[in-house]
């Protein structure tokens, strides 16, 4: 259209200027008339004529093209008067607005990156040519999908002061189904078998709703490369797709697929060979790569050979290697010879990296993290090392890098870093309500990047019923610039055991403390402290489990006064942690092994062992459905004797079951109980006044009582989670928040409880008994739970139903709490 148009216009312009005469001339002025918008300076710009020059038909004509070439113009008129030339002029409209309307396949941000690469932009001058080329291309996209029966219609309004609007109304319609998938030329697999590698399903009955056979252009051409693998994968190395036809319905409501092929023969692979540059490690690629002499030829095999070489020659900073396989083929023997053509390209350095997106961490901080150094040369090891340690780092959600070559330096390139931070801590005061502590008043400060520093600085007061806590800790993750970890810590605890169904005592401490951390191998590290407290219990009331404590460090002269402890406790513990973020992990596992032992001139003598591990696998590649394993065990037990007494693990030290840790059941209920054994006297012979006095006891009169639950000095737990997307929430905020189903077990268990001590019973009193030495004793629950990163902190809700119970345990179908995260 455009060209008709400039073709009239120069009609017309070289028969005005025949009208004036055929002769050349010499300009003495030009003029251009109709701007509006264009400044006449811009115009001038793009007329290849000055005042002065000796013009005639073919210059105007060459004047033209260049002013239509510029994109301003709608019409150009050109006329001469004496020696003076007027441009008239018609300037394509300004778009103003640009609207979609019914669009559903396509997103509006779809829309307008599509319009922006055909300068389809608000505030630019609108080419009428290029709207029908849209409309065509928007066409093309929808019979892609199967909407054979889609329409656009494209209305452009006119507006004042020479500009318009634009509006694009879509008529999408139905997606055409695929009736019918039909193969042809397979003989030695059947259709049924070679249907259960593609992605396309066809004539789904009515009532399978949940499958979806909507016809789509892409996902059917992804499906014939599923079906050349399938062949390819088995020595067919000449199986081929020589025609795909897609016929659609005459009411274009469904589309009938036919696929022909030739299958071709089976080859073994004979020998394979390398050519190129190797990097003189040619030995231990033939011994790490896949492919194998005398074996059937594996297309799957041969592309994973090349990525092999290709990433391992990007370890050294070879990023743009190229690797191809050049097949010989022996149609007498049906053998294939490889040759693995290698050719590193040039070596790469990075010269810059660049980190953006950080807004509350400062540039240090997040560069510390990384394993790839400016000025070295580009490894991908190192940037996805790199990328792997900065997302570990609690307050990040989200890292990518991007690798952009530098303008006219062959050897190097630049790498960009963006991250997206998350909330690390919280700063809060005032009331709470967890169905684990009850009513809290908390105030304090926790956060994990401190000032943007990386560095992890707490300070909180809670309280609720009986509980008080008040924690001030610091630690500094770059002690030392090698990594070497620094902490410290100052606490006081002042609990009463009775208000979390347990036995009655209460425990106050203070103390001090300060730890250090040693990396060593990747992604493992050593943690070694020291803590100093003093402890107060009082109220401890007599049980067959605290019989032994109390006994060494009863005062005779006062029983009833409580037990003042000075404890040195000494830990150390080794984690290895490869999980692909700090928070919300999805890929990689975590272990932690760790002991805290009291030192011999201690009060009191003990230890305590554990071992904690998880496992991720993502099971969707973008990561939003994934599962998780876990399991977490610990051992406790007191050493050295007191008074004559073995040590024993004391009360306070026993470990019990939360309610995160198994779900469903409430706080502290599976838990061993409290014996309380009360021995009976017997009665003597009668006096004369026909009174008796007890002269005895007998073990097989006692009484026996089981009191609250006490905990043991070994505990497990283990559970698995399915992780998945979280309903009605935009990626924006799917990272903070997190949706699993769940199984978990659990079980508590006291090694030193003797349950045969109580043979000598009477049967009704052994019937108040159970086994709890005994480790097989496991709860179980399932539920649905949701996790939150809150400004207040992690919160957790479950809803739980348990599997396996016993018959004075306690449940809960709904907790809520303040919560460690997964």
């Amino acid at each position: 259209m455009a060209i008709k148009k400039h073709l009239a216009v120069t009609g017309l312009l070289g028969a005005s200027f025949f009208a004036c005469g055929q002769e050349s001339f010499i300009v003495q002025d030009l003029k251009v008339e109709g701007l509006q918008r264009v400044a006449l300076g811009a115009a001038l710009t793009h007329i290849p004529i000055n005042i002065g020059d000796n013009v005639d038909n073919y210059t105007i004509s060459k004047t033209i093209k260049a002013l239509y070439k510029s994109g301003h113009f709608d019409t150009i008129s050109a006329y001469r008067d004496g020696e003076k030339i007027i441009f008239k002029v018609k300037e394509r409209p300004t778009i103003s607005a640009i609207e979609f309307e019914g669009n559903k396949d396509i997103k509006d941000e779809q829309l307008n990156e599509s319009l922006e690469r055909q300068n389809i932009v608000v505030g630019e001058p609108l080419d009428r040519t290029i709207v029908d080329g849209v409309e065509k291309g928007l066409i093309e996209f929808f019979h892609g999908i199967g909407k054979y029966n889609a329409d656009i219609d494209i209305t452009i309004t006119k507006l004042p002061r020479n500009r318009v609007k634009l509006k694009l109304e879509f008529k999408e319609g139905e997606a055409a189904s695929i009736r019918q998938i039909n193969l042809v030329g397979n003989e030695l697999f059947s259709d049924e078998e070679l249907m259960l590698q593609v992605e396309s399903q066809q004539d789904l009955p009515w009532w399978d709703f949940m499958a979806n056979d909507r016809y789509q252009k892409q996902t059917i051409q992804g499906d014939l490369e599923k079906i050349r693998s399938y062949y390819l994968d088995r020595g067919y190395l000449k199986f081929n797709i020589d025609s795909t036809q897609v016929s659609v319905s005459p009411e274009k409501e469904s589309v009938y697929v036919t696929v022909n092929m030739t299958e071709g023969e089976q080859y073994t692979v004979k020998e394979f060979d390398f050519i190129g540059d190797l990097l003189d490690r040619e030995e231990l690629i033939r011994a790490v790569i896949p492919l194998r002499t005398g074996e059937l030829y594996n297309g799957s095999v041969v592309t994973s050979s090349e990525e092999f070489i290709k990433n391992y020659l990007a370890r050294f900073g070879y990023a743009n290697a190229e690797v191809r396989t050049i097949p010989e083929v022996d149609e007498a023997t049906k053998e294939v010879k490889l040759t693995l053509s290698v050719d590193p390209g040039k070596r790469i350095y990075v010269r810059r990296i660049n980190v953006s997106g950080n807004e509350n961490t400062a540039d240090h901080v997040v560069r510390r993290e990384m394993a790839q150094l400016e000025g070295a040369w580009l490894s991908n090891q190192s940037l996805e090392r790199s990328k792997l340690q900065i997302q570990r780092l609690m307050y990040m959600e989200k890292v990518d890098f991007n690798i952009v070559p530098v303008p006219g330096i062959e050897d190097q390139v630049d790498v960009d870093f963006n991250v997206k931070e998350q909330s690390a801590g919280s700063f809060n005061a005032g009331l709470a309500y967890g169905s684990y502590y009850g009513v809290q008043f908390n105030f304090g400060i926790s956060e994990s990047n401190f000032l943007g520093s990386g560095n992890q600085v707490a300070f909180n007061v809670n309280t609720s019923t009986g509980s008080e806590q008040i924690n001030l800790s610091f630690t500094d993750p770059y002690f030392t610039p090698d990594g070497v970890s620094h902490g410290s810590s100052i606490f006081y605890r002042n609990y009463d055991a009775s208000k979390f169904s347990l036995i009655d005592y209460k425990s106050k401490s203070y103390g001090i403390g300060t730890n250090i951390g040693f990396p060593i191998i990747a992604n493992n590290r050593l943690n070694f402290g020291i803590t100093w407290s003093k402890e107060e219990l009082s109220e401890l009331a007599e049980y067959e489990q605290t019989r032994i404590m109390r006994e060494t460090f009863l005062d005779p002269e006062d029983p009833d006064a409580g037990f003042n402890f000075t404890k040195f406790e000494l830990s150390a513990a080794w984690q290895r942690d490869t999980r692909n973020r700090g928070l919300f992990p999805t890929d990689g596992s975590s272990q932690l092994l760790s002991l805290k032992a009291t030192t011999p001139n201690s009060d009191l003598t003990y230890f305590k062992i554990n071992f904690d591990t998880k496992f991720y696998w993502p099971i969707s590649n973008d990561h939003k459905w994934a599962f998780l394993s876990r399991a977490a065990i610990g051992y406790g037990n007191g050493y050295g004797k007191t008074n004559g007494y073995d040590q024993v693990l004391p009360v306070q030290e026993y470990s019990r079951i939360t309610e995160q840790e198994l779900r469903g059941f409430d706080r502290n209920t599976i838990l061993p109980r409290a014996i309380i054994r009360s021995p009976q006297l017997l009665p003597g012979t009668p006096g004369s006044d026909g009174s008796s006095s007890g002269i005895g006891a007998n073990a097989t009169f006692d009484q026996i009582q089981a009191a609250g639950r006490i905990g043991g000095n070994a505990k497990i737990t283990a559970g698995m989670e399915f992780i998945v997307p979280t309903p009605f929430l935009d990626d924006d905020n799917s990272g903070s928040v997190r949706t699993s189903l769940f199984v978990d077990a659990a079980n508590v268990w006291d090694t030193e409880f003797d349950v045969n001590k109580f043979s000598n019973l009477s049967p009704d009193e052994k019937a108040k008994l159970d086994d709890y030495s005994d480790a097989g004793r496991f709860r179980v629950s399932t539920g649905l739970s949701i996790q939150w990163i809150s400004p207040m902190g992690p919160m957790l809700i479950s809803f739980a139903y348990p599997l396996k119970k016993e018959e004075d345990d306690e449940t809960k179908s709904i907790s809520f709490n303040i919560a460690n995260t997964f």
